[in-house]
């Protein structure tokens, strides 16, 4: 016998009920079947907005909590926020369990300082070296699985690689006064992104170290593809380290079971890219039986902003993977 376990990421593309355009109704009768379809029991969300409704009070997932009323999600364990103020206004990252969250926490400089950097074509020029940090934090949480296993999660959404604001050199929303410019941007950029990477990739060596065989999924939206330096960290792949004897703590991207032709979430001017991900653990890989990205429907995000007004679905497709646990090792009587 064996109870199956379904992890799912989605990014749900700022969704807010205070939007007039497209109405809230609109993007819920968009968003639920696909995330009926997904079935899943582990749920990581991007990109969720909170509202405050009462002013001076803490902001609530509001929301989410309505887009998930009437399926099977309603009443799962909801965790993402932290501190005394608990959700930020926009672009949360949430997890939805069905079964009790022990803990969460975010990750945000815990484990990697802010690197310093001087820009060379600010203008007014820098007066030194200032910190660059990370635009989100890191959502991490143990999942307390039936039979007492411990479940980590890890929900990202990494930066996207869009240059970054540089004093003096911005012309517009999208438009630079300078390459140079838009160059020292794009690579503050970078640093951003690989650094979230690599923060997430630390506490994984946290797990490891505590546990070799610690059931990990680092899941959300990359904004990267799989050979790019931010899914490489935190992969760790005995490839690009070296060395065989660190195997073990490599995670392995569960799209590869996918066909080929089937295996993007993104569709970008014409082209199928893979910018969401599903990581996992080797102890977890054990018991992985099959993954699904949910692409039919997709459109093209960059066609669409420019010829759709307003389109209530997501641009991203759910991606989820299914996994078959014994029931001796749900219980804790082995050892996988």
């Amino acid at each position: 016998m064996s109870r199956t376990l379904r992890i799912a990421t989605f990014n749900l593309e700022n969704l807010d009920d205070t939007t007039a355009d497209p109405p809230f109704e609109q993007r819920c009768a968009v968003l639920r079947p696909q995330l009926r379809r997904l079935d899943a029991d582990v749920l990581c969300l991007q990109e969720v907005n909170a509202q405050r409704p009462v002013k001076g009070r803490p902001r609530t997932l509001r929301g989410l909590e309505t887009l998930l009323k009437d399926t099977p999600y309603e009443g799962f364990h909801l965790s993402g926020g932290a501190g005394r103020d608990g959700f930020a206004d926009k672009h949360n990252l949430v997890i939805a369990s069905r079964w009790p969250v022990r803990s969460h926490r975010l990750i945000r400089h815990d484990l990697v300082p802010p690197p310093l950097v001087r820009m060379v074509t600010a203008t007014p020029a820098s007066a030194g070296p200032e910190p660059v940090s990370w635009d989100r934090p890191v959502l991490q949480a143990e999942i307390e699985l039936p039979g007492g296993r411990t479940l980590h999660v890890f929900n990202l959404h990494l930066r996207a690689p869009l240059a970054a604001p540089v004093p003096g050199q911005k012309k517009g929303a999208l438009s630079w006064h300078s390459v140079a410019g838009w160059g020292e941007g794009f690579f503050i950029a970078s640093v951003k992104r690989a650094g979230q990477a690599l923060e997430t990739r630390l506490a994984v060596e946290r797990l490891f170290d505590a546990d070799p065989q610690a059931l990990v999924v680092v899941a959300g939206d990359y904004n990267a593809e799989g050979r790019e330096t931010p899914v490489r960290l935190i992969r760790g792949d005995p490839d690009d380290t070296g060395n065989g004897h660190l195997a073990m703590r490599a995670l392995v991207p569960l799209e590869r079971s996918v066909p080929e032709d089937r295996r993007f979430s993104v569709l970008h001017g014409g082209q199928a890219v893979m910018l969401d991900h599903l990581l996992v653990s080797r102890g977890l890989l054990a018991w992985f039986r099959g993954a699904e990205i949910h692409n039919e429907a997709l459109g093209d995000e960059v066609l669409a902003h420019a010829t759709t007004a307003r389109s209530p679905e997501s641009y991203h497709a759910p991606v989820v993977a299914t996994f078959a646990f014994p029931d001796d090792l749900v219980s804790g009587r082995i050892t996988p």
